[in-house]
Formats: C-alpha cells, structure tokens, sequence
C-alpha cells in the first residue's frame, strides 16, 4: 500500500527489527504522524506510531528501502466501497479492504470475513485496498499460517492514553475500563472508535485511529481474531501491477503470477476450468484428458495467461492462471501434512493410487515422504504405515526446531526389496519365454546342468536380463555358490546394475550370502560401488541387519564413510537399526568420520541420541569425547537431542561419561532442562538438575523452566518412581491434596522447590504467578518454597492477596433467602463476565471444647507455644522477631525485613518486635513502575466495586434484582437503576 495516512491501523511487518516495541507479534498500532521532506525526528519515508501497548515512536515505510509495518485496517481513514455487499457478513459497504474471489463470480467478503476463513480455502483472493486501486492477488488461506490480532479491541482492559482530552470521564488517572464494542464515528470512519465502560459506572466512546487519534491504551489486550500477515498490504511499499477494480468476471493478473520453467497442474473441475477458459484462449474437449497431468510453463501471454507444455505431447494449451496451481517439488525426507478434507482426497487419489476407506486414518496428520515416484506421487510414511498419494493431497510441513529434532520427524521408511517376488515373475516354462529368461529362471533355481547346457549354447547369453536382473544377480541372493563359479568363469559382468542401480555385491548383500561376496571380492567386484539410492553394499548389509556380511566387507577395506541419498553413513543406519553387533564392527573401525553428517545436519552421536542408543552413544563417547558437545547448525547438542526426545539413559551417559556441559543452548538459547520440562520428561529433568543445571535458565522469548511448566496441559507422561523420585513424590502429595494426575504442576512444585523463581518476567512481562488464576496452587506452591529465597515467599503472598482480594470483591454478597437467590447468582460474576477463582477455603470452625482467649497475653502464651526452633526462611538463625498483631514467633531479624503477611497465619503484619523489646522496620521492596501501577489498579477496583457508583462516597449496601446497587442514602429515591435503566422492583440491604 503506497498511500501513507494517519488513522491507519498496523502491524510489525517484513523489515521489523525492533524487539517487543510493539506489545509482541501482531500486536495493534496506529499511524499518528507522517515524515516529511526536511524533519529531523520524522524524515520523509518514516511514520510514527502509537501502539496500543502505550508505546510511541516511529518506523520505516520506504526509508533506506526498509518497510517495518503491515496495515490491517484502512476503514478508520475512511476507506469504503458502498456498491458491495459482503457475502460472509451481508453487510452494505465494505469498509477498508475489499477481498473478491478470483475464482467464483461476484463474491466479495469484508476483512473481518475473510480472516475469519468465509468461503473456500483454496480459492485464491483479490485484494482491493481502496475503491479505486488495482487488485493484488493474493496465495491460498489453505496453505497460509495466520496468528492472532491483539490490542484495543472488545474485552481489552484499558486505560486512559497520549491524545486522552476528556476529564475525568474514566473516574481519574489510573481508572480502568473495559473495551464493550469497536465502531466507526458516523460516516466519517470505519472500527476508529471504542466503546469503554469504566469502573465507575459510566459509559463513552474514544478514539483508536479516528484522525489519528488514539485516547486510550491498553492493561490487558483482547484478541479480533486471526490474520493472514503474509496477504496484509505493506505500509508505503507500492506493489507493482494489479487487477483492473470492476472488472466482469475473473480477469488474469497484471502481475506474472507464474514462472517460465515451473509445473504446474490444472486445480480446479472440468465444469470450471470451461467457464474459465471463455475470453482465455477457449475451451477445447481435448483439454480435459490433461486435468491430472503436470505441465510446465513455457510461457506468460500478453493478457498474463498461460502457456502449458505437458511432456510427451506437442500440443501446448493456453490456460487461465486462476485454474492452475504450482506442483510442489518434493523429495525423500521432506515433512509434509496431509490435506484433511476428505473430498478433494477422494478426487485427487483417482488415478494416483486410489482412495480406500482406511486412508482416513492418514488425513491431517504429518509423515515423511518416503519415495518420489517417476509420475510425481509420494510414498509417504505415517505413524508406521505407509501410503501413496497424489502431491496435490500434501503440502510441505513448516518447519520447527523442536519438531526436526525429534524421532518422528526422522522416521525413514526403507523400501522392501525383494529377489523372490522378482522372481515369481519370471516364466515358468520354456515356452513362450526367450532364451535369456530361461538362462536366469535356471540360475535362481539351482539347477547347474541345465545352465551349463543353455550357457555352451548361448554364451553371449550370459550377461542377459530378464525382468531386469542378470543370472549372475539372482544366483548371487539365492547363494547358489557353484553357480556363481559356473558364471564368472564365463566372464560373467560383475559390475552390471539393475534398474535401481544395485550389482551383483549388492544382490550378495541383499541375500546375506558372505562367502558368495567374498567370491565376488576376490574376483575384482568394486566393494564401494552405489545404486541409485547412493547406497553401497555395506549400507545394504547394514540396513538388512547381516552382520557376517559387514565383516567381510569390512575385512576387504571397504569405504565406512560413503553417504547415501539422506547423508546417513553405515554408522547413521546401525544406530537406527539398534544393531549392537554391528555398531561394535563399525565403531572399532580406524577409518570413521565422526564429523560426518546427514542431511538434517546429525552426526552419528547426535542421531545416537535422537534414536536413543544408549550402547551407540557409549561407544563413541568412549572413543571420541570431544565431539560430545558438538552442535547442529541450529544449535542442538547431543545432551539436547537426548533430552527433548526423552532419553534419560543417553542424557545420563553423556554427563558422566562424556563430561557434557549441562547448560549448553541451542539457538534459541534453550538448555537441555528447557527441553526436558516443555515435554513433560521428569527423570530427565531430576537428572539435569541433580548435576547442576541452571534452573533460572530462560530461552529467547524469557522463559524459564518454571514458566514452560505452568504453560504445559496435564497430558505429559507419568513420572517413573525409578527414574524421577522426587517427582513422584511430589506427584503422590498434591495427588492428596486434590490435584488429580497433573505432571505439569508437579514438575512446577519441584522445580520451586529447587529454587527456580517465581517473579521471573519473561520478554512478555509475565512472572509464572501470571499464569496461575487460583489460590490453592499459589498455596501449593508456597508449601515447596520454604528453602527458596524469601522474596519469593513475599512474591507468592502478594500473589495470593490479588486473587483474595479479587475473589472477596466478587464474593462480598452473602447467601440471601430463596426469594432472591437469583439476585445472589448474578453477584457472582465478576464485572468482565468470567468466573472467579475460589478464594482460600476458610479455616476449620472452633470446636466446643476450644478454650476462649480473651486477652493479648493469652495470644502470646499460645502462640510461642507452636515456635519453630528456625528461622522457616533461611533455616539458618533462630526466630527473634515476633510478629504483631498475631504474636507469631517464625523469622530472624534479618529474613523480618522484607515480610508483609505472617507465614503461619497469613494475617497481615503490622509490627515487628525483636526478642529486646526493639521495634524494627520494613525495609518493602522498591516496586517497579509497572507493578505498582497494577496494584494501584487493583487497589481501585476493590474500593470501586465496594463504593457507591452514584455518590463515590458511601458504601455500596443495598442491591437491586438487576444486579446493580448502591449506598441507602441515594438507593432511597431511585425509581430505575442507574446502571442500567430497567425499574427497580425490590431492594435488598446488605448486611
């Protein structure tokens, strides 16, 4: 998008470098200011922008060739199209961009429509950025990623903001509000203006974008859905060509959606492509026989169709782009995902190994294409079973650091091979059958006199292939020794390869027949030679798991380090074959080089410790202990392969043996305990920290391990009691406690009590007390930090004090008769509409038989009773401080400083007195600006919610039936609530 306006709604975009200035990835701004020729705070081709999140400054749209923002939204500028309806919404007049189907006549979707993923998928867009701009053609939503929108929209916290010019409407600095609707401001603008209601009770509307004025910003950002970035026009960049606006019909981009040299393949049915093709060089029967065939693009017209040439045919068609696709090209190894829906399967699988009933299973997940097929299909492997699919039912999988370093993303099907199928082909009798087939049936079956009959008759014969293998192949597998001898002596061709490229040592391999490839070794076969799949006959021993054959192999000095079409060595495919023979073979060879690596970048220990070979990953740490904390191109060790992929016994070999760094980091500066706690992996995780690993360790977005544990579901493995004992003890405690089952807060539990902090702000702002929204576990974790440091105590209180006071705020109704229970209910929500965490469940009532304590002296006696002989803080000094008014005996002098609340009865702190009578003051910790701006908010809220809304004075003491109240004094008049205009039928006192 060229034009460059104030009101316009943004996002960070390609060039952004600029950190978290904008709240995170994709949250809200709004263009406030444009540069000018001759500013030197704003020069020209640089904007300023207001994020939502409160900050302000300004970026590039063009300068030094930099654009560090996408638009979102142009309807606050003005931008409308009235002669269109939206087919998702059915709204009158589009406002900001317009998305038109390039594909379907006349259906046009509104941005929120579109990102909402209205109409089908696959259909490619147009996208119209004003009324009267060209098109820009935009890919597939199918095979887009899109993330969430977040910032001021509806359910955002906010408050007031830069431009705020209107009193004390939010009830004064530091009030809070909360988002009800996003609206245009009349005629003039489109989504520019919020709707807040503020804690005080009144209601207004504010600008966010209207004139490039933004009123508020945001405590607590809501989401607008998600969006596809990738299809957002970038801010100041003009895209080149287009598509005329009111075209009729779908009309070929101005812009060369193709290239000359890419396949592609027809993508839509024949009935469309007909209608397609009127006005695009015509429809022709003939065109339907190609519907499933890949072609490759010779050329772009002047109109920007395209021309096709198909291989084998002289024939070239000119196609409408919108009906064509690119073919992508995929090869062995490759992730890809499985289209889900079941109908175009069903329709792409014709003639590309068919559809059966059980493929369902398959659709929508991930495999790894195992082999690509001459016509373009895929053999791709899924969870163990294998299937063949026509390229268009798959796409490529994006790729992740974690999911390329697991065992699943490095599965490898290997296909059978098999010389007994081979030769159930061959004739079974003389007639009908040509001499050369008779020379090989006679030699897979043995019988020498007759060959030796055959051979004095034809013995230029003897080289022959029938069903693509020669004599001397099949005697090889079939382990025919004296006809092999029978061959060679009629110089039988010893480096003849089938269609796969395999000889007659490969086939010797295949058939584990070692003294048959020691013949063929002592006659001069070449020992390293490879097939087409760059396998040698050691990989093929290797892979079928003869070990013999291995010796012989190597007993004759062959190559241990020839790759094969993955990169895999011999080594990489025994360790995957846990063949422990023959990695002992291998790894005693002097030849190895353990530098090599495949071509997902593993070397042979770090595929050890991806597969999890505990007697590999020995071996060579035994031999080569420097390579232990090499690391991948993305930065993964073997100690983190080990441990994401959960192999605690490889993890434990590589730190006592190996002497590996337990803090190395990858990349994205993730540690192995990092990895071990997302997935769930306690005896990896007790291992890791019992040999020191950091467990205030944050990776690149500031998370620690206590983070990662709290974020994780319940569905993570139990924890072994062998393997993670402590864990497991853990787990059995909370078990008692209520919390059924849940490794992850088990995992938390330990890792506090190991001493991982619970007030680290990750690069988001948010502490792992962020991510708890009840009091029983900030309790529960509280029990799990008596050896932590005592800021965290305080931290977890403080805590624990929010949601109390959150939860009492809510709950400050009592039980009312039956009469008006309905009224109770509605007092229980809180004023957002969502449920409030239980409080702390109450103390245990007083029994009859509790002595009454009615004088402070009492207290005192009673209390020193239960002291503990340590400080519970530090467990180093003895209690000195007595607390007041509870008269609890728990700290040292030193620990007293910080404390707000008494550790044993939870009641807040007024005094503290030394053991000599001396009274000694809080030294509180200094708050961040942030931190106490949230409490101040807090601290508002509650005495909002226990105030009058009408005179801001009294206590709120009497409740409507609508939910609403106020204080007796100005209750008494009212007639219909304040709040919310219905009449007041009764009003209830509150007691």
């Amino acid at each position: 998008m060229g034009v460059v306006e104030v009101g316009l709604r943004v996002i960070r975009g390609p060039d952004w470098r600029w950190g978290e200035q904008d709240g995170g990835d994709c949250h809200a701004g709004t263009v406030v200011e444009v540069g000018r020729p001759g500013s030197s705070t704003t020069p020209d081709r640089t904007v300023v922008v207001q994020w939502d999140a409160g900050a302000r400054t300004n970026y590039r749209v063009g300068y030094q060739a930099a654009f560090d923002l996408r638009v979102v939204d142009n309807a606050p500028v003005g931008v409308k199209h009235p002669n269109h309806i939206c087919d998702g919404c059915k709204k009158q007049g589009i406002a900001g961009m317009r998305w038109k189907c390039f594909r379907c006549m006349d259906y046009d979707l509104c941005t929120n429509c579109y990102m909402a993923d209205k109409h089908d998928l696959s259909h490619p867009f147009v996208r119209y950025d004003t009324i009267n701009s060209h098109g820009i053609e935009v890919a597939q939503r199918k095979n887009s990623s899109k993330i969430p929108l977040m910032g001021i929209f509806v359910g955002a916290k906010v408050v007031r903001g830069p431009d705020w010019d209107w009193g004390q409407q939010d009830g004064g600095e530091g009030k809070c509000g909360r988002v009800t609707e996003i609206r245009g401001w009349d005629n003039e603008s489109g989504r520019s203006v919020a709707n807040v209601t503020w804690v005080c009770g009144s209601t207004n509307v504010y600008r966010v974008g209207h004139k490039g004025k933004v009123d508020l910003k945001y405590l607590q950002p809501a989401t607008n859905g998600h969006v596809y970035t990738d299809h957002l026009p970038t801010l100041g960049k003009v895209e080149e060509g287009g598509i005329a606006n009111e075209s009729r019909g779908p009309a070929s981009p101005r812009h060369v959606p193709f290239f000359v040299g890419e396949k592609v393949r027809v993508a839509v049915s024949v009935e469309q492509l007909r209608k397609m093709q009127e006005g695009h060089g015509g429809w022709n029967h003939k065109m339907a026989e190609f519907l499933d065939k890949v072609g490759i693009v010779h050329r772009i017209t002047d109109k920007g169709d395209v021309r096709v040439q198909y291989e084998g045919f002289s024939t070239r068609w000119t196609v409408h782009p919108g009906a064509l696709a690119r073919v992508t090209s995929f090869t062995p190894g490759d992730v890809v995902v499985v289209a889900a829906d079941v109908a175009k399967v069903k329709e792409y699988q014709k003639g590309h190994g068919e559809w059966i009933e059980y493929m369902r299973s398959a659709l929508g997940k991930t495999g790894v294409v195992a082999k690509v097929y001459p016509d373009g299909d895929l053999r791709v492997n899924i969870e163990g079973r294998t299937w063949t699919f026509n390229p268009m039912c798959v796409t490529l999988a994006p790729r992740n650091t974690e999911y390329n370093n697991t065992m699943r993303a490095n599965e490898r099907h290997e296909e059978p091979i098999s010389v007994t199928s081979m030769l159930q082909q061959l004739p079974e009798s003389v007639n009908g059958s040509s001499i050369v087939d008779q020379v090989v049936r006679e030699a897979a079956q043995g019988h020498i006199t007759q060959l030796q009959l055959l051979l004095r008759q034809n013995p230029d014969k003897v080289d022959g292939c029938s069903a693509g293998k020669t004599c001397l192949q099949v005697a090889c597998h079939q382990g025919h020794m004296d006809i092999v001898r029978l061959l060679l002596d009629h110089k039988a061709s010893l480096e003849i390869a089938d269609d796969d490229g395999d000889t007659a040592l490969h086939y010797s391999a295949f058939g584990n027949q070692p003294e048959i490839m020691e013949l063929l070794l002592r006659k001069g076969a070449s020992i390293n030679v490879a097939n087409k799949g760059r396998c040698s006959a050691l990989h093929v021993a290797v892979n079928k798991q003869h070990p013999a054959c291995v010796k012989i192999l190597l007993k004759y000095s062959c190559d241990v380090n020839v790759q094969d079409s993955y990169g895999d060595t011999a080594l990489h495919d025994a360790i995957g074959k846990e063949s422990i023979e023959i990695i002992e073979l291998l790894g005693n060879s002097s030849h190895m080089d353990l530098t090599l690596r495949n071509k997902r970048g593993f070397n042979v220990l770090h595929h050890a410790a991806l597969k999890g070979n505990n007697f590999a990953a020995e071996k060579l740490v035994l031999r080569s202990r420097q390579f232990v904390d090499v690391r991948k191109d993305d930065g993964f060790a073997a100690l983190h392969l080990s441990s994401l992929n959960g192999h605690r016994q490889v993890a434990e070999t590589l730190i006592t043996l190996g002497q590996a760094a337990v803090d190395v980091r990858n990349n994205k500066k993730q540690t192995p305990l990092l990895l071990a706690v997302s997935q769930g992996h306690c005896g990896l995780v007790e291992l890791l920290v019992d040999h020191g690993a950091d467990v205030a360790a944050t990776d690149e977005d500031g998370d620690t391990a206590l983070h990662l544990a709290l974020l994780k579901t319940a569905n993570a493995p139990q924890a072994h009691p062998t393997h993670a004992p402590t864990i497991a003890q853990i787990m059995s405690d909370i078990s008692s406690r209520g919390f059924e089952n849940n490794i992850s807060l088990a995992l938390a539990c330990y890792l506090v009590q190991r001493g991982c902090s619970v007030s680290a702000a990750n690069n988001r702002a948010k502490t792992p007390l962020d991510l708890i929204n009840d009091t029983r576990t900030i309790d529960l974790l509280n029990n799990y930090t008596a050896q932590a440091a005592g800021l965290a105590r305080v931290d977890m209180d403080l805590k624990a004090l929010d949601l109390a006071a959150e939860s009492i705020r809510q709950q400050s109704e009592p039980e009312q008769p039956s009469t008006s229970r309905t009224h109770s209910n509605n007092l229980q929500q809180s004023s957002d509409n969502q449920p409030v965490s239980p409080a702390k469940p109450p103390l245990p009532p007083r029994t009859p038989d509790s002595p009454t304590i009615p004088k402070k002296e009492k207290i005192i006696s009673d209390k020193g009773s239960q002291e503990s002989s340590e400080c519970i803080i530090c467990l180093d000094a003895p209690p000195t401080v007595r607390f007041e008014p509870c008269g609890h005996l728990v700290t040292c002098e030193d620990c007293a400083n910080r404390v707000k609340k008494c550790f044993q009865c939870h009641n807040v702190v007024l005094t503290k007195i030394t053991k000599d009578g001396r009274e000694i003051s809080s030294k509180a910790r200094q708050p961040s600006a942030e931190r106490l701006r949230y409490l101040e908010t807090k601290i508002a809220e509650i005495e909002e919610a226990h105030c009058c809304s009408i005179c801001l004075e009294r206590c709120r003491n009497v409740v409507f039936l609508c939910g609403h109240g106020a204080c007796v004094v100005c209750a008494q008049t009212l007639k219909t609530c304040h709040m919310c205009r219905k009449p007041i039928s009764k009003k209830i006192n509150m007691y």
